[in-house]
């Protein structure tokens, strides 16, 4: 069976071996890097399924290379790994594409959490933050939800939460198609390519 594939970019090498050896049982770590220039261009050779991030990094720090990833075409999931607990940082960081936020003191199964929760197109928050993020991103600007009907407020409310398409029409009594097709609705009036932005405009807006 075929490892998902990582690419662990953090300018501290000992931490960066660490990783590696921690993540290999379960994952393929195919490259570290030490910068984000590093970063861009392994990123766009080896095409990981997930990239593991510090924030501070010589050059370019991890949320200067995040939206130049996404410009490059690299749709590789980044989950940030710091020692920063800010929300306002975690919120910059969602905002620009990251899928994952991560604490360095963090126990290691919650790394592993992020990654699972990463490549099921879902949206991870370290839990000590994510009441903060969650109000720093309510508060950065106007909430046009009103283009959601409330039933898909609902359903994108139980997105958020990392249910499942089977687990949100028994919660709301409707089936699997109907809840996709709440879900696909969304995006094509929103204007976002997959179930992460979707959760990222959500969170923008205060439908956490």
């Amino acid at each position: 069976m075929r490892l998902p594939t990582i690419l662990i970019a953090d300018d501290h090498t000992i931490l960066a071996e660490g990783l590696a050896s921690l993540l290999k049982d379960r994952f393929n770590v195919i490259g570290t890097v030490a910068d984000g220039e590093g970063l861009l261009e392994s990123a766009q050779r080896l095409h990981p399924d997930v990239i593991i991030t510090d924030v501070d990094m010589p050059g370019l720090t991890g949320l200067d290379v995040l939206p130049r990833l996404k410009r490059l075409g690299v749709t590789s999931k980044v989950v940030i790994l710091t020692v920063h607990a800010e929300a306002r940082i975690a919120a910059r960081a969602l905002k620009a594409g990251a899928a994952g936020f991560v604490l360095k003191h963090a126990a290691g199964d919650e790394l592993f959490a992020a990654i699972d929760a990463v490549l099921n197109g879902r949206i991870y928050l370290t839990p000590a933050i994510t009441r903060d993020v969650l109000d720093t991103l309510q508060h950065a600007g106007p909430q046009p939800v009103e283009q959601l009907t409330l039933r898909q407020q609902e359903v994108l409310r139980l997105i958020v939460q990392g249910r499942r398409m089977k687990e949100i029409g028994a919660a709301l009594s409707l089936s699997t198609r109907t809840i996709e097709t709440h879900k696909y609705e969304m995006m094509r009036a929103l204007g976002v390519q997959s179930t992460a932005e979707l959760v990222r405009w959500a969170l923008a807006h205060g439908l956490g």
